[in-house]
């Protein structure tokens, strides 16, 4: 049997894949990472299905259910908020059941940072202003950042940053990135991209943060820092010009 890491999207229940929901609406056991999973994927599980919440479990507990599981010969869908190749910890997870002759899958799934562009109305890759995005958190109270990945490292780019985990700390990420990107530089922040109650905040560097404070915002948020969230004047991508030699694309 199979442990399959399933990504649930960001937060909207109809934003899952149609293999994920496959897989979610035949499993007899399912694992779900708490509050960060909408209870409507949750009803999508049989009947009688198992399902557990593992936002209390430690990681040696939840990988003893999975390995249980398999040995009952039960399939287990293990969902992972967001998509399971960006901070998701399946990594770990993965490494224990390899140990323990487990086999496993990856079902990917909506990143909440596609959702926050999806909210801002923006690409994150704009011709001529920006064609990096930088996919990062800050330390805090998690696992150590590896040395080099410091913000103020990250920031000399001045490539679009995209932070998950980070709005609890949001007057450090201000401070880290100001001499890189400068005071005016546009800032947004969304809250529970793609719930109803989603909160889009904008603003620069210098004014976001008290935006932050004001609304509450402690959790489930993406920031993004970058030109391109109010780039207007930007040349059109060579990919739909007139000038592009169509037949040598289709016969390469």
């Amino acid at each position: 049997m199979t442990v399959y890491f399933v990504g649930a999207g960001p937060g909207a229940a109809d934003l899952i894949t149609v293999r994920a929901l496959r897989l979610l609406e035949a499993a007899p056991v399912c694992l779900y990472a708490g509050s960060l999973v909408p209870a409507e994927l949750l009803a999508s599980c049989p009947p009688d299905a198992r399902r557990v919440d593992t936002a209390d479990l430690t990681l040696d507990e939840i990988v003893a259910l999975l390995v249980d599981a398999h040995s009952r010969g039960l399939e287990v869908v293990r969902l992972h908020s967001g998509d399971p190749s960006v901070f998701s910890a399946v990594a770990e997870q993965a490494r224990r059941l390899d140990a323990a002759g487990v086999p496993w899958e990856i079902v990917p799934g909506v990143p909440a940072f596609a959702a926050a562009a999806a909210a801002l109305r923006r690409e994150l890759t704009v011709p001529g202003v920006g064609q990096t995005v930088v996919l990062t958190r800050v330390s805090a109270r998690a696992t150590p950042m590896p040395p080099g990945e410091d913000l103020a490292s990250l920031s000399r780019s001045r490539a679009t940053m995209v932070l998950h985990l980070a709005v609890q700390r949001i007057d450090q990420v201000v401070a880290e990135l100001l001499p890189s990107y400068g005071p005016d530089c546009p800032v947004a922040v969304v809250a529970y991209a793609s719930r109803p109650d989603e909160v889009v905040l904008r603003g620069t560097l210098s004014t976001i943060a008290a935006q932050v404070h004001e609304a509450g915002v402690r959790r489930t948020a993406v920031i993004v820092v970058g030109s391109v969230l109010t780039a207007s004047e930007f040349p059109d991508s060579h990919l739909y010009s007139a000038a592009r030699d169509r037949q040598g694309a289709r016969s390469g």
